[in-house]
């Protein structure tokens, strides 16, 4: 399954760098890339295992910028 994400008030080409890093290890995810001067974050995951990514999405994301809102669309 595709997942596109606006991620909005990405601070830094670093954070997006680091997010897209912890994203992309995760179990189901089979790539993400995060495009920080857009503020999109593009994912391919399993669908059985969608739900459980998107909590750790939340998690990684939160810990690493948090302030910063994830809008799917």
């Amino acid at each position: 399954m595709k997942i596109k994400a606006k991620l909005h008030d990405l601070c830094c080409a670093n954070c997006a760098a680091k997010i897209e890093e912890k994203i992309s290890a995760l179990d189901g995810v089979e790539s993400a890339t995060v495009n920080f001067i857009m503020e999109k974050m593009i994912l391919v995951a399993d669908d059985a295992k969608i739900d459980e990514i998107k909590v750790q999405i939340e998690k990684i994301v939160h810990k690493i910028e948090p302030d910063v809102e994830i809008e799917y669309i």
